[in-house]
C-alpha cells in the first residue's frame, strides 16, 4: 500500500477531539487566548480530571495540590499544560488492535519523549517540543498496522515493532517506514513544520543536511527507550551507543549512560497517560 493510499484508509487517521486540534493549531499563532482554552478545558470534565492528576504526580513535585485547571497553568505554565493535554489525545487516539501490544508501544513512546526532555535541558533545546515530538515519533506505526494489519503482522514476526531493523525492514517492504507515516500524520494533524522534519530526519539524522539538532536528540531518545524496551543490559548499552549522532549535540555516552537517572525515575508519574 501507498503512503498516500495508506491515509485514504478509512480508521488509519485518527481524529484528534477539537480541543486536542486548537491546541495544536497554537503552536502556529502568536494570538493565543489562554484564557480561553483553560475555560474549554475546564468545562471538559474527563480531560481535566486527567490533567489535574498528571499535574499533580510525582514527575512535577509541586510544593501544593493543584485543584483547578487555572492552578495547573499558573503553576506548570500553559506550554507544558498544552503538551499534556497533546499528550493524552494522542495516547488515546488509538484503539486496540489485535496482535498489537499498544501497552508497551506507548510505554517506548513515553521512554523517549521523557529521554528527549532530558536531553534537552542538558543541550539547550526546546524541552516541551522534544517531549511531544519524542511521544509520536513512533506513531506511524499504529496507523500501519491499523491500515494494513495483516502485512504489518507478518512483518513483526521477522522483526518486532521495536526491532532496531524495524525502520529498514519497512522501507524494504513499503518504500516508506513508520517515520514517514508518523511526520505525514504530523502535518495532517497541522502540528509545525518543524515537527514533521524532525519526525523525518530522526532515524537517520546526518543524512540530512543541514543537521538538525533535535533530530540528533530524538535518535537518541529512541535508542536509549528501545533499550529499555529490549531489555539490553549495561554493556550492551554502552556498545550500541550512537556516538557520532550525540557528538553533533555535544552529547556524550557518560552523560546518557552514567549521569542521567534510570527510565523508571525519569518517567515516575506520567505512566498515568498510558494506564
Amino acid at each position: 500500500m501507498k503512503l498516500d493510499a495508506l491515509f485514504q484508509h478509512p480508521d488509519a487517521l485518527p481524529t484528534a477531539p477539537k480541543l486536542v486540534q486548537e491546541l495544536i493549531e497554537s503552536f502556529n499563532s502568536d494570538n493565543v487566548s489562554t484564557d480561553e482554552i483553560v475555560r474549554k478545558l475546564a468545562i471538559d470534565q474527563v480531560l481535566s480530571a486527567k490533567l489535574l492528576r498528571l499535574a499533580n504526580s510525582a514527575y512535577f513535585h509541586v510544593s501544593r495540590s493543584i485543584g483547578t485547571v487555572e492552578d495547573a497553568v499558573s503553576m506548570l505554565g500553559f506550554i507544558t499544560v498544552r503538551t499534556l493535554v497533546i499528550s493524552n489525545g494522542l495516547v488515546n487516539g488509538f484503539k486496540a488492535m489485535p496482535g498489537f501490544d499498544l501497552k508497551k508501544f506507548w510505554r517506548y513512546g513515553l521512554h523517549t519523549a521523557v529521554v528527549a526532555k532530558w536531553l534537552a535541558k542538558k543541550s539547550r533545546q526546546n524541552g516541551d517540543q522534544a517531549f511531544t515530538v519524542g511521544l509520536m515519533h513512533g506513531i506511524g506505526q499504529l496507523v500501519m498496522h491499523t491500515a494494513m494489519p495483516e502485512q504489518m503482522l507478518q512483518l513483526d514476526k521477522i522483526a518486532p515493532p521495536l526491532d532496531p531493523r524495524r525502520l529498514d525492514i519497512e522501507s524494504t517492504s513499503f518504500g516508506y517506514n513508520f517515520a514517514a507515516v508518523s511526520a505525514e500524520l504530523a502535518r495532517r494533524w497541522k502540528f509545525p513544520m518543524s515537527f514533521s522534519s524532525v519526525i523525518s530526519a530522526f532515524p537517520d539524522p546526518l543524512e540530512h543536511a543541514p543537521v538538525d539538532p533535535m533530530a540528533c536528540l530524538i535518535h537518541i531518545a529512541a535508542w536509549r527507550a528501545r533499550a529499555e524496551s529490549n531489555g539490553l543490559d549495561a554493556d550492551e548499552i554502552a556498545a550500541t551507543f550512537p556516538a557520532e549522532v550525540a557528538a553533533q549535540i555535544g552529547v556524550t555516552q557518560e552523560l546518557v549512560c552514567e549521569e542521567m537517572p534510570p527510565l523508571s525515575e525519569l518517567v515516575e508519574g506520567l505512566d498515568q497517560l498510558i494506564s
